[in-house]
């Protein structure tokens, strides 16, 4: 297969737009062992933060396991399947996993082993008698590349290094490099034993689902749990600002558990069939809220990180009494000028329907900003300037479809805009906008596919109504004035104040395994891929030219299986402000 091909189809972007060289496009460089690397945020000082996955050599413990069960013949025999419907022969036997270390030594064993344990049919990827897996860690750039910023995770009693089990997010970095965002607790291996039953079980089991962290520019780490903790509780840090006495971090806290799952707990949870905290779990799930109240929470901290005062915020609707459900408001963005903005619950234009709408905290009033009238349903902020501009993205149904449109909300004129995007279809975030008034974000925009269609970033100034496709502002060629350029930008997610963008681009690179080893097909040849890098776009002097068509062949897939961790490529993964709502 031939790179160019590949590159055309898997990026599918160079047919007849028009490219040009006023920006310069830079890697800020990757994770080393990881395969794909995002931006999450970038302070105006040049401190930029992110978040990477596709970890190379993810550590499996098979020492639990039993072998005899019939799940793994039948996963077995579906993976060897596979592998024959494309000519290639199975190189390892369960045996060889088993007795042979053959998970350590060869990567078709290893990458078995891996879509085994994350199974979501039938449950092991939630189910606590199976290892847990999290591929994605936090990120901090420098000039010499990006380098892992471990939140909660702890050394593995089973085998070397971390767990690699927790959840680990930055969502944002002050101007002089102190970090907020949010993690979970590592599991550890535990035995169990059923009331009433001999035979222990094995259990992967954690004390809590998230908790907010702020980590200074030295790495020293602050958590900040909520004062309602049982059951682990709930917190989580997702912007910061810095003031004249140290900094104000935003995010929500648990402040207690609903009514509805608390029954639910106090009656099944007792401990006898199954672990307290994995039935908790369970319950977390399957509430589509969540089981905890959460609000809208504001921290001061002095500037060695102590805690100085802590402001709750409510909700924008008043809950009735047999509403036993969770109800959550959280506050995700903080100007200099203090303004909070976030989202809440909220009445459906005036039912009994619960949505979660933009808001606006202020003077203790809870305020929505878009029109539910004109349709729209839900909603996010993603970004607030300082001039009191928030951008984000809301919902309703648009042809047929539900589609996310990005909107500019002018809090000083009341006036919330939805720009025309780059079809009336397609689906648009807004990532971030700068105190010019320029906003960033994604659009999808292939118009043809209606399933899953192709993202890229795009860039919108205020006042001028039209979105420019930031593809369209880079180069035609590489420097050779020949081979395509090989980058695609899939994402916009921050901007400063000089206009320089940082975000998420796809290039097409020779295809490794879950070792690193470069991979081959069949027959021998080189295979090829499209992996994320995070990347720089710095506005140069240059001038718009047209890019000739490129003939689009087909692309013949030759790997077994799609990687599991190829999911958190969706452009949600790596958004500016990563949320979690239960």
């Amino acid at each position: 297969m031939k790179y160019k091909l590949l590159a055309a189809s898997i990026l599918a972007t160079l047919s007849t737009s028009a490219m040009s060289a006023t920006y310069k496009l830079e890697e800020l460089g990757g994770l080393d062992g990881a395969k794909h690397n995002y931006v999450t945020d970038v302070s105006e000082n040049g401190h930029i933060i992110g978040l990477a996955n596709g970890l190379y050599n993810f550590p499996i413990d098979i020492s639990y396991l039993d072998f005899t069960d019939s799940s793994f013949e039948s996963a077995y025999n579906a993976t060897k399947d596979a592998y024959e419907r494309i000519g290639k022969e199975i190189t390892f036997t369960l045996d060889d996993i088993e007795n042979n270390d053959a998970v350590h030594t060869n990567a078709d064993a290893h990458a078995f082993m891996l879509s085994y344990i994350t199974s979501s049919n039938p449950g092991r990827l939630t189910d606590s008698e199976y290892q847990k897996v999290s591929n994605g860690v936090a990120t901090v750039y420098t000039s010499e590349g990006s380098s892992e910023q471990v939140i909660f995770d702890e050394q593995s009693l089973d085998y070397d290094g971390l767990t690699r089990s927790t959840t680990n997010l930055l969502t944002a970095v002050s101007e002089d490099g102190v970090m907020v965002g949010w993690g979970s607790d590592p599991y550890e291996k535990t035995s169990f034993t059923q009331t009433d039953e001999d035979e222990e079980e094995t259990h992967f089991l954690r004390d809590f689902l998230s908790r907010a962290i702020v980590i200074s520019a030295s790495g020293d780490k602050v958590p900040l749990a909520p004062e309602f903790d049982e059951y682990g509780g709930f917190s989580a840090a997702y912007d910061i600002i810095q003031t004249n006495s140290g900094y104000d971090v935003v995010g929500t806290v648990s402040v207690d558990i609903a009514e509805d799952p608390l029954e639910d707990i106090e009656e099944k949870c007792d401990g006898e069939d199954e672990p307290v905290s994995d039935c908790v779990e369970v319950y977390n799930r399957s509430y589509s809220s969540g089981i905890f109240n959460k609000r809208a929470v504001k921290w001061s901290l002095d500037s060695n990180l102590n805690v100085t005062n802590t402001e709750f915020y409510g909700l924008g609707l008043t809950p009735e009494d047999d509403e036993g459900i969770a109800f959550r408001s959280s506050a995700y963005l903080i100007n200099e000028n203090g303004l909070i903005a976030g989202t809440s619950d909220v009445r459906y234009k005036d039912t009994d329907t619960v949505v979660t709408m933009p808001v606006v905290f202020e003077n203790g009033e809870i305020k929505e900003f878009l029109d539910q009238e004109d349709g729209w349903d839900s909603g996010q902020a993603f970004a607030l300037n300082n001039d009191d501009v928030i951008v984000g993205y809301a919902n309703k149904i648009i042809e047929g479809g539900y589609r996310t449109k990005f909107y500019y909300y002018d809090k000083k004129s009341g006036s919330v805009v939805f720009p025309t995007d780059f079809f009336s279809s397609s689906s648009s975030v807004a990532n971030d906008i700068n105190d010019n008034g320029i906003v960033v974000g994604q659009g999808e925009t292939d118009i043809y596919n209606t399933s899953s269609r192709r993202r890229e970033g795009f860039m919108y100034t205020i006042g001028e109504d039209s979105i420019v496709n930031l593809n369209d502002l880079l180069p035609c060629y590489e420097d050779d004035g020949e081979t395509r350029f090989k980058y695609t930008i899939a994402e916009a997610k921050a901007i400063n104040n000089d206009n320089e963008i940082f975000g998420v681009a796809t290039k097409t690179v020779e295809k490794t395994d879950t070792f690193g080893n470069v991979t081959v097909d069949v027959d021998g040849n080189i295979e090829y891929e499209s992996v994320a890098v995070a990347v720089k776009l710095t506005p140069i002097d240059g001038s718009v030219e047209e890019c000739p068509a490129e003939e689009i062949e087909q692309y013949e897939r030759q790997s077994a299986s799609f990687p599991w961790y190829a999911l958190l490529l969706l452009p949600f993964a790596a958004a500016r402000r990563v949320f979690r709502e239960k």
